[in-house]
């Protein structure tokens, strides 16, 4: 198909493609669909903006909704192409729908594929659009079982921060991303110290100071040692985050130490030995910053 839309005529092409693309969404065979799915979307900018929206975009929509998984994934991972030619209007109208049930995808890496999908919705359609139709759901990946899914949904909510701005953040995500730290799940407070650290660079040192670093000092005493570990090795990027501003770089010496202090002293050697790596991280970046001064 790639070929086809170099070589062939746009008109020849719409003509007498529009039947045997209809057989191929249909063939037998899984591998014939997998294969389709990932070169269709070259055919867009030859059927152009209308004739993609009335014969593509159906096609692509039964395509999304296949049974064999690499056929779903290979769709999504196009998009962006059928984006530039129909808009993302067009696309959202079209499809979201079908995108939203996939986001549920018993294949992970399907799911996967719709959260690296998100941003690029989210900067197209709009804070508010996004808040009614897919800020829940970019919530629910925080608590996917599978673990590369979680972290990518941590990452995404980094770049939507950076999307929608800092005053979203704090008012639509944190606050859920922080309600999970009393979560009886140690999953979900996991995902909070991992969601929390991962955002702190975008959003602004008083962010980190007055909402942040609280619910982080509540899961010092966390009874499961990873959560506490982890809770050391979020401080480097907290203190790096907090330096940022003079009114929140004395935190570093009035709460950052004396808490990896602590957990220097837990009893767990794993807990011990990352409070005291972070403590030397924190030492060597203040080292560094000296000399650069």
């Amino acid at each position: 198909l790639d070929g086809l839309a170099d070589l062939a005529a746009p008109d020849a092409i719409v003509t007498r493609l529009q039947g045997p693309l209809q057989e191929l969404v249909d063939d037998p065979s899984q591998h014939v669909r997998a294969t389709l799915a990932k070169h269709i979307g070259s055919l867009c900018r030859v059927f152009g903006k209308d004739g993609t929206i009335e014969h593509l975009l159906p096609l692509l929509l039964r395509l999304l909704k296949d049974t064999f998984p690499d056929v779903r994934l290979n769709i999504i991972s196009k998009l962006d192409v059928v984006d530039r030619v129909v808009g993302i209007d067009s696309l959202s109208q079209s499809l979201l729908p079908a995108i939203v049930e996939l986001a549920e995808d018993k294949q992970w890496r399907v799911r996967l594929a719709i959260i690296e999908y998100v941003p690029l919705i989210a900067s197209q359609l709009g804070v508010h659009f996004f808040d009614e139709q897919l800020s829940n759901l970019c919530m629910s990946w925080l608590g996917d079982p599978v673990y590369s899914i979680r972290e990518a949904a941590t990452t995404n909510l980094k770049k939507l921060t950076e999307v929608f701005g800092v005053d979203w953040a704090r008012s639509t995500i944190i606050p859920k991303i922080l309600a999970m730290a009393t979560h009886p799940n140690y999953l979900y407070r996991m995902t909070t110290i991992f969601a929390i650290t991962t955002i702190a660079p975008s959003v602004t040192p008083e962010i980190v100071r007055d909402l942040i670093l609280p619910s982080l000092e509540g899961l010092v005493n966390d009874p499961i040692p990873n959560i506490r570990f982890n809770v050391a090795k979020s401080m480097e990027p907290l203190t790096a985050a907090l330096r940022r501003s003079p009114d929140t770089a004395p935190l570093e010496g009035s709460v950052i130490r004396p808490t990896l202090a602590r957990l220097e002293e837990d009893s767990d050697p794993d807990v011990r030995f990352f409070a005291h790596r972070s403590l030397l991280a924190i030492d060597s970046a203040a080292s560094q910053a000296s000399v650069t001064a």
